[in-house]
């Protein structure tokens, strides 16, 4: 998918590098199309790696898709340059007028807190109801995934005696095998995850308003969606990069942190072998059949009229 972003944002030659089709916003602007507006709250403190993880996904499919940042107001973030912030992301205040085809809310690095505790969590909540009546279909990654269900459907979270840190086998429930989100799906399906907590899954299974699409033997609940489509959650990191946990493991190791070795990574288990990529095409399906069938096929032509 054609991807309208600013020209100078660092992800721009990073996905042109890889062979990956994006269109700035000068070339956009000569196509007399709407596109799709996708607007992505990014918490993750490693912005640029987000954003550009996610704009690989976003940008497989043929529509053209106009990308906005969002961050939170008066958070400074510490692993982002503030030239960076100042730039390519908006506060609410500057887009709670907008309405959007999609949204996409990504972790963040506070899942051992309780929802209450996190100091922006106020600003979360006004975003998370905000996105119901201004965004067509919203989706929740990870932490958000875990505050989305807690906001809306009051579903808790609970902490996991060892981190959940590797790559996992997921598999459809099989009354879900035909829905738009799975098309093209395999039998069972990989994703990369990195938590220390998890969505209680007898909560998930009783709430009538949610829908269970996927889970792993390991990692538990994996995709649910509500709304029929308007909000899509999902435990895992299917957006992750081939070298993110790796980053992530070495990171810690050399902090002395204690952290296990990411499981069903390494090839044999062994750092030096490599990484074995087992996720990335099944992410790649996730995401365009998000954008399709839950975001092209649903919105309103008259954005305006999202309701």
């Amino acid at each position: 998918m054609p991807l309208t972003i600013p020209a100078d944002l660092p992800a721009v030659g990073i996905l042109k590098s890889e062979n990956i089709f994006v269109m700035d916003s000068r070339r956009a602007s000569s196509q007399d199309i709407r596109p799709l507006r996708i607007i992505i709250l990014n918490l993750m403190p490693l912005k640029i790696t987000t954003e550009t993880d996610l704009l690989r996904l976003l940008s497989n499919t043929p529509l053209q898709i106009e990308i906005d940042f969002l961050k939170i107001s008066g958070h400074v973030s510490k692993n982002t340059p503030v030239e960076h912030m100042m730039a390519f992301y908006k506060d609410f205040a500057a887009i709670c007028d907008n309405r959007y085809d999609g949204m996409i809310i990504t972790g963040a690095p506070v899942e051992q807190m309780s929802f209450e505790e996190v100091s922006y969590w106020d600003e979360v909540v006004r975003i998370f109801d905000w996105s119901r009546t201004h965004v067509t279909s919203t989706m929740y990654i990870c932490w958000a995934a875990q505050a989305g269900l807690y906001h809306h459907y009051g579903i808790p979270k609970y902490p996991l005696e060892r981190k959940l840190f590797g790559v996992f086998r997921h598999t459809i429930r099989e009354e879900c095998r035909k829905a738009p989100l799975f098309r093209g799906f395999d039998d069972e399906f990989y994703i990369p995850h990195s938590r220390h907590t998890a969505v209680d899954a007898d909560s998930v299974r009783r709430c009538p308003d949610i829908t269970l699409m996927a889970e792993g033997e390991q990692s538990g609940v994996a995709v649910m969606i509500a709304r029929n489509g308007r909000e899509v959650y999902l435990t895992g990191h299917s957006e992750y990069a081939p070298d993110t946990l790796a980053n992530e493991y070495y990171r810690d190791l050399g902090k002395g942190l204690p952290i296990d070795m990411p499981q069903n990574y390494f090839r044999n288990d062994d750092p030096a072998a490599g990484v074995v990529v087992r996720w990335r095409s099944h992410a790649n399906l996730l995401f365009s059949n998000w954008l399709n069938y839950y975001v092209y096929q649903e919105t309103p032509y008259d954005i305006d009229a999202i309701r």
